[in-house]
């Protein structure tokens, strides 16, 4: 079988990666395009994956627009070139829905963000299948499947993650000092435009506090305000996983990264208005996660909780404890990755 894996963002490449390797390894061949986006061509780099670059990302509505035209172009003439049997890709991933429909050849989208209402708009009525977490707050029809699990359990999932300390001295850490990740995203989605998320006071505020209680290290799409610069750290993104395992607390506006710390057993806050079903379940479920979306209030309330946890000297081993229970109650995302495509194709 022949399938086109198309990155729209860096967190795709982490997604599929494993996947990727597994079709190959069993036979299957697998194109990969990538739009360029943050660090998705360094992650690809940094894998060993060769890869067909079909656009760039672009701050505005009007630019988007028109840089969607040229991805789906470019994705078009590779497809016709390399006659995918499937072509499979991430959240909002309009490119191989939209180009599969022109070479009539099924697609596939894995898919967790339910607010993101133009992605959808675009994005669903031409892809083929839908698959969604369990936990997926929005019923979109015959074309949506759900398993259980997460996105991150597709490359954080012991079977395919082993943490590694070597990080942790690039930092001048150890493995028993307390520290505290503060990730910030950059808010330039379509989704996110009228709504804000932690305020600059709440951030100021949050490190004084947060200081206390281990060292602090910030991670941050976006330029940072000068008073914050002295906290950045700067992380290859292929190692970033590593030191989320071993964080005491992750405190931030970023969805993903809560829940990759919640898969990996370290806790999280998490402010956003929208929030997601998956991080509501790594709460109501498995006490990982954190919510809070008043945008009124996020600043306060999150720091108040953050504080909470960080008073329990045994917060990392209860958060792995919690992270056991998680596991043995999700799947092998990958595994089902590849057997859903593998048995697709036979339809």
């Amino acid at each position: 079988m022949r399938i086109l894996f198309n990155m729209a963002h860096p967190g795709q490449v982490h997604l599929f990666k494993n996947a990727i390797r597994t079709l190959e390894g069993r036979g299957h061949a697998c194109k990969i395009t990538t739009v360029d986006k943050d660090v998705s061509l360094h992650l690809l780099k940094a894998y060993g994956f060769e890869y067909d670059v079909v656009g760039s990302a672009k701050p505005s509505l009007l630019s988007k627009a028109t840089e969607l035209l040229k991805i789906e172009y470019n994705l078009y003439r590779i497809s016709r070139s390399f006659k995918p049997d499937i072509l499979i890709g991430g959240v909002g991933n309009a490119y191989v829905a939209h180009v599969g429909k022109i070479i009539r050849k099924p697609s596939i989208v894995f898919d967790d963000t339910e607010h993101a209402k133009i992605e959808h708009t675009i994005t669903d009525p031409f892809a083929s299948v839908i698959c969604t977490p369990s936990c997926y707050r929005l019923d979109l029809g015959e074309k949506q499947v759900r398993y259980n699990g997460y996105h991150e359990l597709a490359y954080l999932h012991p079977d395919y993650f082993t943490p590694d300390p070597e990080i942790l001295s690039e930092l001048g850490l150890t493995e028993e000092d307390p520290f505290i990740i503060m990730r910030f995203v950059s808010w330039e989605a379509s989704h996110d435009k009228g709504h804000r998320t932690l305020t600059l006071e709440d951030k100021l505020n949050a490190v004084d506090r947060l200081k206390e209680y281990g060292r602090v290290l910030i991670t941050s799409e976006n330029k940072l305000p000068h008073e914050l610069e002295e906290y950045r750290i700067t992380v290859s993104p292929e190692k970033i996983h590593h030191l989320l395992y071993y964080a005491t607390l992750l405190y931030g506006d970023s969805s993903t990264m809560a829940s990759e710390c919640a898969v990996l057993g370290t806790h999280s806050i998490f402010c956003d208005y929208a929030g997601r079903g998956y991080t509501d379940e790594e709460e109501k479920l498995y006490d990982l996660v954190y919510n809070f979306y008043d945008e009124n209030t996020m600043g306060k309330d999150s720091l108040k909780k953050a504080l909470e946890l960080l008073q329990d000297p045994g917060l990392r081993e209860k958060g792995r404890a919690k992270r056991d229970i998680l596991l043995a109650d999700k799947i092998d995302v990958t595994k089902f990755m590849v057997e859903f495509v593998e048995n697709y194709s036979k339809n």
